[in-house]
């Protein structure tokens, strides 16, 4: 389905997954629908960014959605990964430490009294998800991957510390849309 202002209208969320590793590629791909997904989420919409994704939501390049920019956590200083393969990292969710899947995602570099809710860190203490205004609209980001099934630790040889568990990619999503702005 073509992203369209009159796809998103009949929209609740719109989900922008990871995949691949070239944000420049991926912003090629969904350049042309900026201009809707940005007026949509201005106008109440509420975009979830995970990995990619959450690239996607900076400005270099991408849609321009959160009060700051993406960066590589990998490049960080203090990361505790830096490399781009596939691995698990400690974060600490809530203030709670917890493991998740990672592969080469975005800390987010936010402005100085951005109104935004950092719900995640990485070890380092840079921001691995958030939550974020955009006119009547949220924006909800994460930089590694809460949604990461069995099967992707086991192709891998990866194993998660805390389990599988989707407790943390439930808590963003209804964090998403339970706090967007009325």
């Amino acid at each position: 389905m073509p992203l369209t202002a009159s796809a998103l209208a009949e929209a609740d969320v719109y989900a922008q997954p990871g995949g691949g590793d070239d944000v420049k590629a991926a912003w090629r791909e969904v350049r042309p629908f900026a201009g809707p997904l940005r007026h949509w989420v201005r106008g109440g919409g509420r975009y979830l960014g995970f990995c990619m994704g959450g690239y996607l939501a900076g400005r270099s390049p991408g849609f321009g959605l959160l009060p700051g920019d993406t960066d590589a956590y990998i490049a960080s200083r203090g990361a505790s990964v830096h490399t781009s393969a596939d691995t698990v990292v400690p974060i600490r969710w809530r203030g709670r430490r917890r493991h998740m899947y990672f592969q080469d995602g975005p800390y987010f570099r936010l402005a100085d009294k951005a109104a935004a809710s950092v719900i995640a860190t990485y070890d380092n203490g840079l921001p691995a998800a958030l939550l974020a205004p955009f006119g009547q609209g949220q924006v909800a980001v994460v930089g590694p991957h809460p949604e990461a099934d069995a099967t992707w630790y086991a192709d891998q040889g990866l194993t998660n510390p805390d389990g599988i568990r989707f407790d943390l990619g439930h808590d963003l999503v209804a964090s998403a849309m339970a706090d967007a702005p009325s």
